[in-house]
């Protein structure tokens, strides 16, 4: 656990740390390096030194050679760790995990609604014409016999533990943005598309607050996009329950 990031509770969470840190302690060695450069600067073209400017300028490579270096490091860190790195993520949320729960999460001004398929596995049908933002916010067809035993939730994302969970992250109106900083997702939601985004819990809620030392503490979901003028107030949770409670929920709220 590093002190200066939030509880990780998530399965993947520790590559993108190891990336957070990797990057920082880059990021680090180049300031150090425009530091340094900085300050011979200061010292070799002091005005004792030097009182009158040479028109002529610089007239060796040196210049050219360093910007050539930084430009190389920089496609290297692009080339070799941020694509490969994007690439295998994309290439995991096409590889269905065991027993896998599927969520849809709609993003509205300013809330968080969770869609559950139900026991049959099957969202219902979701017509925008019946959406109706007190009765029926993601609009779900009533004559639909898959929607049945739909769950829907607002503001609440309950998850197993140790059960990979598939989120589909959409929006009814503008740009929101996921995120959920102790399981190291962020994802825009995007009006008119669907994202999939796959992570799997590893700390219930309870397991969460023990460590915290307060029981009152949840994980939040937040919204790291400016959405408007409620945008402050656009907060959620994830519950993460056992598998056994979680069972139980799912049976409490068909």
């Amino acid at each position: 656990m590093k002190p200066f990031l939030p509880t990780l509770s998530s399965e993947h969470g520790a590559q993108i740390d190891r990336l957070l840190t990797l990057e920082h302690v880059l990021i680090a060695l180049i300031i150090l390096g425009w530091l340094i450069y900085f300050v011979y600067v200061l010292i070799r073209f002091r005005k004792k030194r030097q009182p009158v400017a040479n028109p002529a300028g610089a007239r060796s490579h040196a210049a050219h050679v360093v910007e050539i270096c930084v430009f190389s490091v920089e496609a290297g860190l692009l080339i070799f760790l941020s694509i490969p790195f994007f690439t295998r993520q994309v290439t995991a949320l096409r590889e269905p995990g065991p027993a896998e729960v599927q969520v849809r999460v709609v993003a509205q001004q300013f809330a968080w609604t969770m869609h559950y398929p139900g026991a049959d596995g099957v969202f219902g049908t979701a017509r925008a014409e019946l959406v109706n933002d007190v009765a029926n916010p993601l609009g779900l067809d009533p004559e639909d016999p898959q929607g049945k035993d739909d769950i829907v939730k607002r503001g609440v994302l309950t998850l197993p533990v140790n059960q990979s969970a598939m989120i589909f992250l959409s929006s009814k109106d503008v740009i929101h943005s996921f995120a959920l900083p102790e399981f190291r997702v962020k994802q825009d939601a995007i009006p008119g598309i669907v994202i999939p985004i796959r992570f799997t819990p590893t700390m219930t809620t309870a397991e969460f607050q023990a460590l915290k030392g307060n029981p009152e503490r949840q994980f939040e979901i937040m919204c790291a996009q400016l959405c408007g003028m409620g945008h402050f107030s656009m907060r959620g949770m994830v519950e993460v329950l056992e598998e056994e409670a979680y069972a139980q929920w799912l049976v409490d709220n068909a």
